[in-house]
């Protein structure tokens, strides 16, 4: 009988043991499971807002920061610059920019908090290509007033990304949210705010 105590005693040691070592082992597995199904640091910092310092950013320059995948232009327009987007208003289907691809505070002639500064999504938006700036009036054709050309399949926007009528794509340049600190000269991609 006594053969039976111990024997049990040990099998129910061997039972506990076991069972907090599985434990253990199932939390351990558990554990990077649960954590996979939480986005990635790069997937966290691709919708995060992006700061960009445009102190060194000059007239006619194009810096490209990348915000959600998707590569978003910051521009120093000048006078003259700012001159040719009312010489284009004949030329662009959206003058007025009604359709709603840009935050409210950005419906106004140069589409941007700051008349100097524009902001804009760099995709085509006729099959997403990426258009190439041309800032100077004639640097692209002879009657041309300056803005972007896309050489996938010719559409064209002003300096303040309005599409051309009569080109492949059909809407203006997207205006994504942002903020403008104009004392520390500082855009803020991804925030909503305007100045």
């Amino acid at each position: 009988m006594s053969n039976q105590g111990v024997n049990k005693g040990r099998r129910n040691l061997l039972i506990g043991a076991t069972s907090a070592v599985g434990a253990v082992g199932v939390i351990g597995a558990a554990v990077p499971f649960v954590r996979s199904w939480a986005p990635s640091a790069k997937a966290q910092s691709a919708g995060a807002p992006v700061e960009y310092d445009y102190t060194k950013l000059e007239v006619g320059q194009q810096m490209t920061l990348k915000w959600r995948g998707k590569p978003v232009w910051v521009i120093r327009r000048d006078k003259k610059m700012l001159g040719s987007i009312s010489k284009s208003e004949e030329k662009v289907a959206d003058p007025n920019s009604e359709a709603d691809q840009q935050p409210e505070y950005c419906k106004n002639e140069y589409r941007s908090v700051e008349p100097e500064i524009f902001v804009a999504v760099g995709l085509c938006t006729h099959l997403g290509c990426s258009p190439t700036l041309y800032a100077e009036p004639g640097s692209f054709e002879n009657d041309w007033l300056g803005g972007f050309y896309c050489p996938c399949h010719g559409s064209k926007f002003d300096l303040a990304g309005r599409v051309y009528s009569g080109v492949p794509a059909n809407a203006n340049l997207e205006v994504p949210p942002y903020s403008i600190n104009t004392t520390s000269k500082v855009i803020v991609v991804g925030e909503d705010g305007g100045a």
